[in-house]
């Protein structure tokens, strides 16, 4: 694999196919943990549509925090993962950042109309460090989002699993490093994350309006999944679209106005931390000679005789 030098002027290791190598790898363990939690997320919100209408209604309002405390394993699990025998002090260093930042930044805007800038340093924390670091710093930053403003509640674990799925996406993404279309690119998935984000996040509560749903919006226990899926996109198109567009789009001018200098900080300190550089122990010099003599010494300067 050899090295490239982006557009940006910071150098990347790019692969054979062009696609820029991500500064801290996931590994195998790492990739079957967060396989597992977003297998379970998955579940966790489409489950609804998978039951009988007596198990919806018998257990509808139990599933949500069974699940809530499922997920919340899960993603310690997925962490230690994660961090098995890679938690050093440059990887701390950098999920510390990355979590306090987008904390930050949602604390700034805490959701108003929809505006959560926090998503912008996710994705480009996974974008240049690796679909686990994004995965964990997106989880982190919503963690920490939610213990500044008060927020949070049994909606947690799926917010965070939905903000570490969007830092683990866009270590994904399939484009090089420092090109002209990766500013594009990850613009784009910025905006449509920014709509995924709100349409998944409203399934863990919208099974369980009841009367509550507007007529025609609400979840009907054993109907078929054609007739709940056109309930809950009217729905979304009602009451959410307004509050995901403002996201996406936020988002995605960020990444096309400040994305490019945070990129390059990014990797700059990706590069000069150097994650994967191997750990090697030299040999101490040896005190004697081959043969057991002293090794010579060297010449004392004439002028340091004597002092």
């Amino acid at each position: 694999m050899g090295a490239g030098v982006g557009a940006d002027g910071v150098g990347a290791g790019v692969g054979a196919d062009g696609v820029g190598r991500r500064a801290i790898p996931l590994r195998w363990p790492a990739a079957a943990a967060v396989s597992l939690v977003c297998v379970v997320g998955v579940l966790a919100f489409v489950w609804p549509f998978m039951v009988s209408a007596a198990f919806a209604t018998s257990h509808g309002n139990d599933a949500p925090w069974f699940f809530a405390v499922l997920l919340a394993l899960l993603a310690l699990v997925c962490l230690a993962e994660l961090t098995s025998g890679r938690l050093d002090a440059k990887t701390i260093a950098v999920l510390g950042v990355a979590a306090a930042a987008g904390g930050g930044m949602r604390l700034l805007s805490a959701g108003t109309a929809g505006l959560e800038p926090m998503f912008f340093v996710v994705i480009v924390a996974g974008r240049v460090l690796g679909p686990g670091v994004g995965f964990v710093s997106g989880s982190l930053a919503v963690t920490t989002g939610a213990l500044l403003t008060g927020g949070v509640g049994p909606w947690l674990p799926f917010q965070m699993i939905c903000a570490g799925a969007v830092g683990l996406g866009a270590g994904l993404l399939p484009v090089a490093e420092g090109s002209r279309t990766e500013r594009w690119v990850v613009a784009g998935y910025a905006l449509v994350t920014g709509l995924a984000y709100g349409l998944m996040m409203n399934l863990w509560f919208w099974p369980f309006l009841g009367p509550n749903a507007p007529a025609g919006m609400g979840f009907v226990p054993g109907a078929p999944v054609s007739e709940n899926l056109a309930h809950y996109g009217v729905f979304y198109l009602a009451t959410s679209l307004g509050w995901d567009l403002p996201r996406g789009v936020l988002n995605a001018v960020l990444v096309l106005v400040a994305g490019p200098a945070l990129l390059r900080v990014f990797r700059r300190a990706a590069r000069r931390a150097a994650f994967d550089a191997p750990v090697a122990f030299e040999q101490p010099s040896p005190r004697t000679a081959p043969g057991g003599d002293p090794p010579p010494s060297a010449p004392v300067p004439p002028h340091a005789v004597g002092r």
